[in-house]
Order: structure tokens, then C-alpha cells, then sequence
């Protein structure tokens, strides 16, 4: 064998040492070859195509829309009522709220605010203006506060934002010299959503905890290189793709959170076999090849399972995650594609100049006698010894993490959650403070009869306990419905508010409907997101079962193995439960000082697919090393120890990048992608640190030779799968 200081990959020998057979290239090995061989080629065509790509979006812009219909729900059913009889009120709206605390107050601006609402009107996006003088209950008691209403001519997602912002500027430029203008609406909370600095922090943090893994900048920089280009691409076919199909205007964000973590997780476990490889005397393209035949297959097979847990949202028949989930699972497919056939190729370019990096870290680490893996083996041997209550104490604490997570509250944030800068927020306080909370979020009440079964409808929800005040009827352009708003004596968030829109549904309409013979529908967007709230949790077990069926089925056929799916499943979902509970503390309850509001209505559906994707990242890669010592040694204490030797390291380290990638979008302004970046941070931690480091380990001793025990007859029907190529030897 040369010599390991070799400078140059050719001066290598590219035969195994004495008395190991090398054994033949599987696909992946070949495909390391090609990528190898070929290598300027490789890098170059990726160039181009992310160029390319990357042009072509910017040339052509992105499309980016939400789709919240929910067709069978009544908020869906009133839309589509008033859009078809012309009520006004089926287009969303923006309120424009005015405050002048002078003599005269408010009214003393009539001719100023008059004049204001004029031009809006005359723009494009406006259906109709209705302003504060119309109607005398527009205006507080005290005579300072009155909104205007701006009704636009389709929902909140189907507006241009480009139109919102010119309503914004207009209302804006009439303040001063007492007059305070404000705007709100769903509408106005989306053209003011601006992006964050997470991407950039969590890049740094991920590239300071690769230099002290590797101990050299170049060889930290090369799984954050396979990363980025991978991302960028999929970013840019994804902005393409939306002139196509229906895809949510924070999709981007999120595919940037999951393409960094899960683009770097990758090409660290293939870096890492190969740093193994190195350090182990085999050249630096034959160390490819062996890291590509071994961690190769294990990111092919935990990227597969977490595109089947992204497409499992299918199931949920959710257009506003459908669109979500195919770009996060194409990002996904992008990344492994990358850590497959981008990494290769710059290992093959800078192979030399790593290679002696690699072996020269190695070198010092001998010389002061430090073992490879030697701490973990010592964690993996005291878990052994004490295995039962290492395991019951691990899983006492995910419990207790869990527990919070039974009186998780799904909806939508209102603007009572946006910063304090931002006009959203001060139309908001302004309403609450001159009309009480209700006023940000009033129910659209549709009625489907005559003109006596509208003015009863009011009667009666003016009675009704929940409500502070409401409209007169307002009828379509056709006189066949007719619309009464609903103003709640709690805000739009406020679980009170759900209780009521359940209350008028279930029991008070139903019975006003069978004294007036009339059809009564509660729509708005504050009954439309309590709708999305409750599609989501009630089609949420259909998900669980296929998005953990499916991985059980897969990881079945990776390790014959019937106990070692069914751990995988248990263990990952107390993962997923217990990131919940935080975010259930931290975002709901008010903890640490943030807003207290309800979960995001789609945050915990997307932290289950991602994660429990994620979490069979680190099972399959433990696992194999684990099942690879077994089939050599039948040693199953010894397979156990040295496989958390050989990937305690790696695990932490990956886990440890993809935690400060996810945190750091707790630094973004936006409260979904706070409570996003949280979930999955607090997840990839407790996976990493208590369920593989303890759990996996005391479960593993536990189960003995009985960790591998498949039935006969299901034995000969599956197919068999290689995960990891036998150890050479």
C-alpha cells in the first residue's frame, strides 16, 4: 500500500491491503466512477443547468398563489353563493383605519379622508369603497376612530400584491397633522411580509460547525457547495413551475430551510464515509467509490422516505399543501441528486489537496492518542449495562416534552401576532381600541331567503351570547341573498371566536332555519381559517397512517426486520410529539416571551412529514452500520457499540447543522416560519441526542438477536435490498 502522505492520487495504489477482497462496484459505486471520470463535465453541466434554470425563472418571474378553497365547507359554500348572486362581500377587503384625537375629531377630516377614498376607488383590485360617513356605527363612540372599507374584487391570494401596495401608499400619504391612517386586512398582511436573514445564519453556523468537524475550510465547504447549488436549483424550477401549477407564496422559504438542512445532511454522510475510507489507506477515488456504494445508498433510501412523507400531504386534499409538498419533495430529489452526482465530481477536482488534509488531521489525532469513536462506544457500553432505565428515563422526558401538545389549538394568527411596526398591527389595535377585538375578524353571515328571513337572521345573532354587534342585511346585486356581518366580542384568533362560529353552525342557524324555512351559511376569512383548521385535524390520522405505513413497509424491506420498523415508527413519532409540546408552549401558551396565539393550522402536518423523514435519515444510516457489524461479527452487544462508534460523530454533527439551519428561521419575521424552524430544530435535537444515543441503543440490547427476527413466509415474499455493502474483509 503507499504511503499515506502521498500528494497525489495517481502515486496511490488503488489495491485493498492484504487479506481484504474488494468487492464489485454496485450502482452507485459505478455512478461515483462516471461522475469521476467524467468530472469537469459534471461540473460543468450543473453549472449550466442551475444557470440556466436561474436565468430563466428571473426572466420570467414566479407565480406564486394560495389556493384555501375548501369545497364542502360552509365558508367555501358562502364564497361561491355570493360570488354567484354578486353580494359584495364576496370579495375580501381592506380596512383603512383613520384616528384624530383634535377638536372635532374624526369628522373634522371629512373632506381629507374624503378625498383619500376617492382615488382608491378608481384603482385597480377595488370593488368598492365604503367609508367611515356612510354609516354611523363606523365611527367610535368617543368620535376618534372610524374605518373605511375597501372591498376588492376577489380574495386576498388572487390580488396582485403590486395593487395592495398602491391602496397602502395612497392611505398612507393623507397622514399627518393629527390624523393617524392605519390599514388591515389579509390582504395587507401579505404585501407586507418581507424576508429574513435565516438563510444566510444558518449557512454560517453550519460552515463553523464543518470547519471544526473537519479541521479545513475546504473540506467544510464542499457538502455547504453541493447544498446551495442543489437549493438554487430546485428554487429556481420550482419559480418556473408555478406558472403551471398552484404553488403557495411561502413555499420558497420553506424549501430553502429544508434543501440547506437536508443538502448538507446528505453530503455529510457521504463525506464522512469517505473521510473513513481515507484515513483507512484506500485512494482517494476508490475511497469515493466505497463511500458512494455504502453512505450513498443510505441517503438514496432516507431521501426516498422523505419524499414519500412529503407526497403523504396528497393525502390530506389540501390544495394549499399539495403545492407545498411536491416542491419541498422536489427539493428533496434535487439535493440527493447532488450529494449522488455533484459531490463525486468536485471530490474527484479537489481530492488531492482533501485527501491530505484528511490524513494529516488524522496523523495529530494518532499522535496524541485519541481513538476514533472511542467516547461513543463508552456511551454505547453504559447504556448496555443499564439498559432499562436509560430507556424509561429517555422516554419519561419525551412524554413530559408531549404532553402539552394534547391542548394544541389550530387556526391562523391574526394581526394581533405582526410586529408593532407595522400598519397591520396598528389598524388592529386601533379597531380593538374604538370597536372592541371582534372588529379585525367579523363573521359573514349568508342568508338564502326572502327579506324577512334576513332581518331575523340579524335578530337573532344580535342575541346571540359571542356577539357584540351586527349589520343590517346587506342584499346581492340580484336580491336572491343577503349578507349580514357578525362582529365577535373576542378577536379573530381568540378559541372563544371558534366556539362561537361552532355554535351558530351546530345549534343556533339550525334553528332559525326551521322557523324561517331560509339556508344559513357563517363564511368570512375568519370562519374560512377555522374551516382549514378543522379539514387539517380531522384528516390528520389518514396521514399519520399512510406516511408511517409506507416508511414501516420500506425500512421492512431494508433490514428484514419486523421490530426494527415498528421501533423506527414509535420512536419517531414521540420525536414529532414532543416537538409539537414545544411549540405548543412556546407559541400558543406564550413562553419566552413570544405572542400567544394558535399553531399555524398546516405547521404541524409539514413537521410531521419533514421530520419523520429526517428521523429515518439518522435510523437508516445507525441501523445499517449496526445490521452491517451484526451480519459479520453475529456479535449483536459488539454490532450495537461499534455501530454508534462508527456514526455517533457524523449523527451529531449533521443533526447539529440542520438544528442551527432550522433555529436560525426563528430569526424570520414571519410567525409560520418561526414556529416551523422551532419544530423541526427541537425534533432533529431530541431525535439526535436522547432517541439515538440512548433509546436506539437501550432498545437495540433489549431486543437481543429477536431485533432481526422476520416470519418465514414474509421473509421469502419480500424482496431483498442491500442496504450497505459488506465491510471488505
Amino acid at each position: 500500500m503507499s504511503d499515506r502522505s502521498d500528494t497525489s492520487d495517481t502515486t496511490a495504489t488503488t489495491e485493498p491491503p492484504a487479506g481484504r477482497t474488494p468487492h464489485p462496484a454496485g450502482a452507485f459505486g459505478r455512478l461515483a466512477s462516471w461522475s469521476q471520470t467524467h468530472r469537469w463535465g459534471a461540473l460543468l453541466l450543473w453549472v449550466l443547468v442551475v444557470a440556466a434554470i436561474t436565468l430563466g425563472s428571473q426572466a420570467v418571474g414566479s407565480a406564486y398563489r394560495n389556493d384555501f378553497a375548501l369545497p364542502g365547507t360552509d365558508s367555501q359554500t358562502a364564497t361561491d353563493l355570493m360570488a354567484e348572486h354578486g353580494a359584495r362581500q364576496a370579495g375580501d377587503s381592506v380596512q383603512i383605519v383613520f384616528k384624530d384625537e383634535g377638536e372635532g375629531g374624526l369628522r373634522a377630516e371629512r373632506g381629507r379622508v374624503g378625498k383619500t377614498l376617492a382615488r382608491i376607488g378608481g384603482l385597480p383590485g377595488v370593488a368598492e369603497v365604503r367609508g367611515p360617513y356612510a354609516d354611523a356605527s363606523a365611527i367610535s363612540r368617543d368620535g376618534t376612530i372610524g374605518y373605511a372599507t375597501v372591498t376588492l374584487d376577489g380574495k386576498a391570494e388572487q390580488v396582485p400584491k403590486g395593487d395592495i401596495t398602491r391602496i397602502i401608499d395612497i392611505a398612507k400619504a393623507a397622514e399627518g397633522h393629527g390624523l393617524t391612517v392605519a390599514l388591515g386586512g389579509e390582504a395587507v398582511r401579505g404585501a407586507e411580509e418581507e424576508g429574513g436573514a435565516a438563510e444566510g445564519a444558518g449557512m454560517l453556523a453550519a460552515l463553523v460547525i464543518l470547519v471544526m468537524l473537519f479541521g479545513s475550510l475546504m473540506a467544510a465547504a464542499l457538502p455547504l457547495v453541493t447544498a446551495l447549488f442543489a437549493v438554487g436549483g430546485a428554487i429556481g424550477l420550482i419559480a418556473l413551475a408555478s406558472h403551471v401549477f398552484t404553488v403557495a407564496d411561502f413555499t420558497p422559504p420553506v424549501m430553502m430551510l429544508v434543501g440547506l438542512g437536508v443538502g448538507v445532511d446528505y453530503a455529510l454522510l457521504i463525506f464522512y464515509r469517505y473521510r473513513h475510507e481515507l484515513i483507512g489507506g484506500a485512494a482517494s477515488h476508490t475511497a469515493t467509490r466505497t463511500a458512494l456504494d455504502a453512505a450513498g445508498r443510505t441517503v438514496f433510501f432516507a431521501g426516498c422516505t422523505v419524499i414519500i412523507a412529503l407526497l403523504g400531504l396528497v393525502a390530506l386534499g389540501l390544495g394549499a399543501l399539495r403545492g407545498v409538498a411536491l416542491a419541498v419533495a422536489l427539493t428533496v430529489l434535487v439535493t440527493m441528486a447532488a450529494s449522488l452526482i455533484l459531490l463525486p465530481a468536485l471530490l474527484a477536482v479537489l481530492g488531492g489537496r482533501v485527501r491530505r488534509q484528511v490524513l494529516r488531521r488524522a496523523e495529530r489525532a494518532r499522535s496524541k492518542g485519541k481513538e476514533e469513536g472511542r467516547r461513543w462506544r463508552d456511551l454505547a457500553l453504559a447504556v448496555q449495562r443499564r439498559p432499562l432505565p436509560a430507556l424509561l428515563a429517555a422516554v419519561m422526558a419525551l412524554l413530559a416534552l408531549s404532553a402539552p401538545a394534547l391542548g394544541l389549538r389550530l387556526g391562523f394568527a391574526d394581526a394581533g401576532n405582526d410586529p408593532a411596526t407595522s400598519t397591520s398591527r396598528r389598524a388592529y389595535d386601533l379597531l380593538a381600541e374604538g370597536f372592541g377585538p371582534g372588529f379585525n375578524g367579523p363573521l359573514v353571515v349568508v342568508s338564502q331567503g326572502d327579506a324577512v328571513a334576513a332581518r331575523e337572521l340579524r335578530a337573532t345573532l344580535a342575541r346571540t351570547d359571542g356577539i357584540a354587534a351586527t349589520t343590517p342585511p346587506l342584499p346581492s346585486k340580484d336580491g336572491a341573498v343577503a349578507t349580514v356581518l357578525a362582529f365577535p366580542t373576542t378577536s379573530p384568533q381568540d378559541e372563544g371566536t371558534a366556539d362561537l362560529v361552532h355554535t351558530l353552525r351546530d345549534r343556533v342557524l339550525p334553528r332559525l332555519g326551521e322557523r324561517t324555512g331560509a339556508d344559513y351559511l357563517v363564511g368570512g376569512s375568519t370562519a374560512a381559517a377555522q374551516d382549514f383548521a378543522d379539514s387539517v385535524a380531522d384528516r390528520m390520522p389518514l396521514f399519520v397512517a399512510v406516511v408511517v405505513g409506507l416508511s414501516a413497509l420500506l425500512l421492512m424491506v431494508v433490514f428484514r426486520s419486523v421490530l426494527i420498523p415498528l421501533k423506527a415508527a414509535l420512536l419517531n413519532l414521540l420525536s414529532i410529539a414532543a416537538a409539537l409540546g414545544v411549540i405548543t408552549l412556546v407559541f400558543q401558551e406564550g413562553w419566552f416571551g413570544a405572542q400567544p396565539g394558535p399553531i399555524e393550522a398546516f405547521v404541524p402536518v409539514m413537521i410531521f412529514a419533514i421530520v419523520f423523514g429526517l428521523s429515518m435519515d439518522y435510523e437508516v444510516f445507525l441501523v445499517s452500520r449496526i445490521h452491517e457489524e451484526w451480519e459479520r461479527t453475529r456479535d449483536h452487544s459488539h454490532a450495537v457499540r461499534e455501530g454508534l462508534a462508527a456514526t455517533g460523530k457524523v449523527i451529531t454533527a449533521a443533526a447539529a447543522i440542520m438544528i442551527v439551519v432550522f433555529a436560525a428561521f426563528v430569526l424570520s419575521p414571519s410567525r409560520m416560519l418561526q414556529q416551523f424552524g422551532l419544530g423541526l430544530a427541537v425534533a432533529v435535537l431530541l431525535d439526535a441526542v436522547v432517541i439515538r444515543c440512548l433509546i436506539v441503543p437501550a432498545v437495540m440490547r433489549l431486543l437481543g438477536r429477536h431485533a432481526w427476527w422476520l416470519p418465514g413466509p414474509l421473509a421469502r415474499r419480500l424482496p431483498k435490498v442491500a442496504l450497505e455493502r459488506p465491510a471488505e474483509g
